[in-house]
């Protein structure tokens, strides 16, 4: 009986592992990041650069703000980045195995990361959407507040109070922007590791940091348009005569343009891209050595 329960547990590790380590490198990567998160979403919202929105929320909220929506990023990593990063190992094995254990070309590559962000953000939206309100919570007018607790609280009030489906509110654009975040970060990551390691002949370290540099850069490059109608159409509310700003994200993107240029879509560009490539590299490091540990104890 026991032996049975080992071989099943075997047989189950393989499939289960990718979804696992990736979800638990994403979330240790948030726990680092949140404070410039946190400072992204304020700098999109319009609350000036980046160390005068710094300044004003140790100076008024204290340091527990650079925090506000810990755990909805928790969660998001746990859903997301699971599903994501587990999808991504899958389908990239299966397609190296089409490919007779030949290294993938960019383009399937970039499908395998296309293909991941769309399975990661519709399984992750409800979060992400609990995260941006929380985080944008305290740009709002006293009587627009939602003081919602933690992520579950948040999840819990947006179904009693405008249905399931407000979930996932903004899913469309969620779901794109991971599509291009995804297709620009783990694509280009794979490339530039068989570019340091195999031909430039790079240690681990100096791979891991160069490879998660360029696909940080790329991601921030590929999403952050995406990012910001995302954004904007999760946080909108309806003014005096319940009217919204935008009707859907081609809405915003349109009006965003007539009135901003196209530039107004990289708003905050550099904190997103630090924010970005720093939670990269330390997802793939946190992985690394998840992988390492599971070696050592035999999983």
């Amino acid at each position: 009986m026991g032996d049975e329960k080992k071989a099943k547990s075997i047989g189950v590790w393989p499939t289960v592992k990718p979804f696992v380590n990736g979800g638990t490198s994403g979330m240790l990567a948030t726990c680092v990041i949140q404070p410039i998160d946190m400072i992204k979403v304020r700098i999109q919202l319009g609350q000036g650069s980046a160390g005068l929105v710094a300044r004003n929320m140790l100076k008024e909220e204290g340091f527990g703000a650079f925090y506000k929506g810990l755990s909805a990023g928790l969660l998001r990593q746990a859903t997301y980045t699971t599903a994501r990063l587990g999808s991504f190992k899958i389908l990239t094995n299966k397609a190296i195995e089409a490919n007779d254990g030949k290294p993938l070309p960019l383009y399937q590559k970039a499908l395998c990361g296309l293909t991941a962000g769309a399975i990661g953000a519709s399984v992750g939206s409800p979060a992400d959407l609990a995260l941006i309100r929380m985080q944008a919570d305290a740009t709002l007018p006293e009587a627009q507040k939602r003081h919602y607790k933690n992520a579950f609280h948040a999840l819990s009030r947006i179904v009693k109070d405008e249905g399931v489906l407000a979930l996932w509110k903004g899913a469309g654009p969620t779901v794109v922007r991971a599509m291009a975040l995804n297709m620009g970060m783990l694509a280009s990551y794979d490339q530039s590791v068989e570019l340091f390691k195999d031909n430039l002949g790079f240690g681990e370290a100096a791979t891991v940091i160069g490879a998660s540099t360029i696909s940080g850069f790329f991601a921030a490059a590929c999403s952050l348009p995406f990012d910001y109608v995302k954004t904007q159409i999760q946080k909108m509310q309806p003014d005096a005569e319940g009217k919204l700003p935008f009707s859907g994200s081609l809405d915003c993107a349109l009006k965003t343009l007539k009135s901003g240029g196209p530039f107004k879509f990289y708003t905050g560009f550099p904190v997103y891209c630090v924010r970005i490539a720093p939670h990269v590299m330390m997802t793939w490091i946190f992985l690394n050595q998840i992988q390492k540990l599971e070696k050592s104890v035999g999983l």
